[in-house]
């Protein structure tokens, strides 16, 4: 006796599936120049890797007979996929049942989902459209009753952070849940004119007083800006893109190292512009991205956050085929001072490298500290201290490289000066406790005001000054390790990645 009539049953349950919210809203959905859930995982992972968990899932509907009429899915879509033949899990909201609501959405299909993720150590994407919450006020009726606020399986969201990468994309408006569910990933990324994120959407903000659209409440405008979210993309291709890109560096758990790739690029390759890449007058700015493209592999240097903490240059990239951290001063923004947000940028990502064991390469311009009582009164120093403190704590080997200023208790966070200090300077390096030109009429106040000419006295003590603050005699008293051409750059940092990668692969963190 065969099963098929089961076996038809189970074809005929998963097609209804596949049609999702039905025709009208599938077509709403597109309409509004979104992909739908499905089309989104097609377009996220390996053709043909992904594997469906818990497809039938959802509500059915029967008739006297207990016979299936139709089946409203789950708006949860998660399985096992593959992205460039690595396995992941990924999770898609689909918005055209109940707007992406959680009360459609099964809890168990969402705590399974994290679940898998990091008992399996499997990096996470979540494709997030929605709110992903309780559902509307109008729910409470159609329940008869409400009930304390609780989110099911958040115990796994946490452990997630703590263990595998997690990657979220807000592909649509993300409110409440959605919009937790988005913050709580190591890189997330908003789709610039289709993405917005909130705790409460504009009618709720109504409620308040406030008139606001969903691009002025929660648009990439605001939240790329703040730190809230990582990326902007302009597109939801762009959005898998960064995503795929992202997961490249790093590896699938804490538990395993980030590979290697082959690199052609080679290693004692010396770039002739870096040894005029730092202008000799210090109020000149220079691109201090156009240096990170020479100096690492080829194309590798993938950045994140560019949009907030703009004084330092959060990226991944590649030194010889290994995959590194990079944090870079960028002088063209507050002339690369650490404003709050600029030091809570380097802290979260400085915790991100040690948490998956990355080497990290930190090249300094860093002339202290944002002042001032706007730097004041947004905490600069408790956020600064945090990072330097990040610094400190991280286990995995770092080495810096001092391209040009580094003052103060900012320029001391570039390392850890209490272990082996893997460190070199450009000739250009400048650094000290105060910079000269901040301090010199303070210092020199009464001999300037005893001066005939204070003018020409200031500038013959800035002339004598600048020549004790030559780098060459910090390195005659070994306080910095070694001058460098600035060509030697890279063939260094890449012995260096091999030197660190070593030990890794040796078990040490």
């Amino acid at each position: 006796m065969s099963w098929q009539e089961e076996i038809d049953e189970l074809a005929r349950r998963r097609a209804l599936a596949e049609k999702m919210g039905g025709e009208d809203k599938v077509a709403r959905q597109h309409a509004r120049g979104k992909m739908d859930a499905r089309a989104r995982i097609d377009a996220l992972l390996d053709p043909g890797s992904f594997r469906e968990i818990g497809k039938i899932a959802g509500r059915g509907s029967y008739d006297e007979n207990g016979d299936l009429i139709d089946l409203a899915p789950s708006n949860f879509i998660f399985g096992r996929g593959d992205i460039d033949g690595r396995a992941i899990v990924a999770s898609a909201d689909d918005f055209t049942v109940r707007g992406g609501a959680a009360d459609a959405a099964l809890h168990r299909k969402f705590v399974q989902c994290e679940a898998m993720a990091h008992e399996l150590r499997l990096p996470l994407v979540r494709m997030i459209d929605g709110t992903g919450g309780g559902g509307s006020v109008k729910t409470l009726e159609t329940m008869g009753y409400t009930y304390v606020p609780m989110v099911p399986g958040w115990e796994h969201i946490v452990t997630n952070l703590e263990t595998v990468p997690v990657v979220a994309l807000a592909l649509g408006p993300t409110a409440g849940l959605g919009a937790a569910r988005t913050v709580a990933s190591h890189y997330s990324v908003m789709v610039k004119g289709l993405s917005q994120l909130f705790a409460a959407g504009p009618a709720v903000a109504a409620a308040i007083g406030e008139t606001v659209d969903k691009e002025q409440l929660g648009g990439t405008e605001i939240h790329c800006r703040n730190g809230v979210v990582d990326e902007e993309v302009a597109n939801e291709a762009e959005a898998f893109a960064v995503a795929r890109r992202f997961l490249s560096y790093l590896p699938s758990s804490i538990d395993r190292l980030a590979a290697r790739m082959p690199c052609a690029d080679p290693v004692d390759r010396r770039e002739e512009a870096l040894l005029s890449a730092v202008p000799r007058d210090p109020g000149q700015v220079y691109a201090m991205r156009r240096v990170l493209a020479q100096v690492f592999d080829h194309g590798s240097v993938f950045e994140m956050g560019r949009r907030w903490g703009r004084a330092v240059i959060t990226a991944f990239a590649r030194l010889n085929g290994w995959p590194v951290a990079v944090l870079a001063s960028d002088p063209s923004y507050l002339g690369g001072s650490w404003e709050a947000r600029t030091s809570e940028k380097a802290e979260r990502f400085v915790k991100l490298a040690d948490q998956f064991r990355l080497p990290i390469v930190h090249l300094v311009d860093n002339p202290g500290f944002m002042i001032g009582a706007d730097a004041e009164r947004a905490g600069t120093i408790r956020y600064g201290v945090n990072a330097m403190n990040a610094i400190y704590r991280a286990r995995v080997p770092l080495a810096s490289v001092i391209v040009r200023r580094a003052y103060g208790i900012a320029g001391s966070a570039m390392s850890n000066a209490e272990r082996f200090q893997y460190r070199f300077a450009w000739p250009s390096g400048d650094w000290g406790s105060l910079p000269i030109e901040g301090g010199v009429e303070v210092a020199y106040k009464s001999e300037l005001e005893a001066s005939a000419d204070p003018q020409a006295h200031l500038a013959a003590i800035r002339a004598r000054l600048n020549k004790v603050r030559s780098p060459f005699r910090s390195a005659e008293h070994f306080s910095i390790e070694d001058i460098i051409d600035p060509r030697d750059t890279r063939p260094l940092l890449c012995e260096f990645a091999d030197l660190a990668w070593a030990r890794l692969s040796a078990g040490r963190a």
